[in-house]
């Protein structure tokens, strides 16, 4: 482990200033303070792309960590909803958001005068789907954490040292990886995911996602948590009936990562490490 910190930290310097992507998760917020321990703030910016795909208590996560630890800290616009190569939500839809969203940050590097742009992936994302990869590469995105062998496990570990709050937040990709390949990405559909899942959140539950199937909401519900879904069931429906589903229905099989990529066919997947 000390020789993965080690590592990072020299590439930190290595990068000499930096332009994170930072949507308030786990990786980026760890990303973003250890780039400004080590480079400190003139030297560091954390970018967010504000859309109607990130999740409103997201942002407050992103600007509530900056303001605590003192981290450089921007909000940019992404519209990648309008782009009709996205919304038409392909198998590679993560492609285009990534495109939209790295374009923007090489620009904002370009105009502050900050060497390079890096993500928050991490050694345990190799293998994963990950098509917004594909435009990493193209706009010369570096992955720190990635390439100093840093796993999840060790990004929370030393998360919880550092006192970051995130360092027990479940993972939390966008809204529109709830909505099945092939179904239109609108801003409609992810409003009333969003307002679901908050409603979810207000019940106290933690780990889960919203499903979209037109008028059904599936809920995967982390196995943990699935036993508390059962005996409050008729709170939870309300709450998501409210969000505009008519139907609402409980995933036995409880909350797995890449539910969405099951239907894929192997050759469709694109792994992070096989670029």
């Amino acid at each position: 482990m000390q020789a993965k910190r080690d590592k990072l930290v020299r590439l930190l310097r290595d990068y000499e200033s930096l332009v994170i992507g930072y949507s308030g998760g786990v990786d980026s917020v760890f990303l973003a303070k250890i780039a400004v321990d080590v480079l400190g703030r003139e030297r560091v910016l954390a970018v967010t792309g504000r859309s109607e795909s990130l999740a409103s208590w997201m942002r407050g996560t992103a600007r509530e960590v900056a303001e605590r630890f003192e981290i450089p800290w921007l909000e940019i616009d992404t519209d990648e909803v309008s782009n009709p190569r996205y919304a038409a939500n392909p198998s590679n839809r993560c492609y285009f958001c990534k495109s939209e969203l790295w374009g923007k940050l090489v620009e904002v590097a370009r105009e502050r005068g900050l060497a390079t742009v890096a993500d928050g992936s991490n050694a345990d994302d190799v293998g994963d789907h990950r098509p917004g990869a594909i435009a990493a590469d193209e706009n010369s995105v570096r992955s720190p954490l990635l390439e100093a062998g840093l796993t999840k496990a060790d990004i929370r570990a030393w998360s919880r040292e550092l006192g970051l709050p995130t360092w027990d937040q479940p993972a939390a990709p966008c809204l529109a990886s709830r909505i099945p390949y092939g179904l239109a990405v609108t801003s409609e559909r992810l409003r009333r995911i969003e307002q679901a899942e908050l409603a979810l959140r207000a019940l106290g539950f933690r780990d889960f996602r919203v499903r979209y199937h037109e008028d059904t909401a599936r809920l995967e519900i982390h196995p943990r948590e699935i036993d508390g879904a059962v005996r409050g069931y008729a709170r939870i429906r309300d709450a998501v009936r409210a969000a505009g589903f008519a139907t609402v229905a409980l995933d036995v099989e409880g909350y797995r990562r890449g539910s969405l990529n099951e239907a894929l066919a192997p050759s469709a997947l694109v792994q992070l490490g096989a670029r």
